[in-house]
């Protein structure tokens, strides 16, 4: 018997103050990576899926963007000291 399938990663990469564009607040967003890898065995191997958002602190809503906008925020983040630190890895229960 083989056991096989995928497991989630997400990173806080920074915390920007951005006009949300649903509530129209300039609040602080949270630029998040989520990442899925495959597992064989409960060992993940390698990822299949990587996909860029940020997240509204004020009203909660969550926009998906590209990965070239994601490396632009990231730099304007470290450019302005607004930087989070090290990107923090939650792992979500596995089913």
């Amino acid at each position: 018997m083989i056991i096989f399938g995928t497991k989630g990663y997400l990173y806080q990469l920074a915390i920007l103050t951005l006009v949300c564009g649903q509530c129209g607040n300039p609040a602080a967003h949270t630029l998040r990576k989520r990442v899925t890898k495959f597992t064989l065995f409960f060992v993940p191997l390698f990822p299949f899926s990587t996909k860029f958002a940020t997240q509204c602190t004020f009203c909660g809503v969550e926009q998906k963007i590209t990965k070239e906008q994601a490396e632009q925020l990231q730099a304007q983040a470290v450019g302005g000291q607004q930087a989070y630190g090290q990107p923090q890895q939650q792992q979500p229960y596995q089913h």
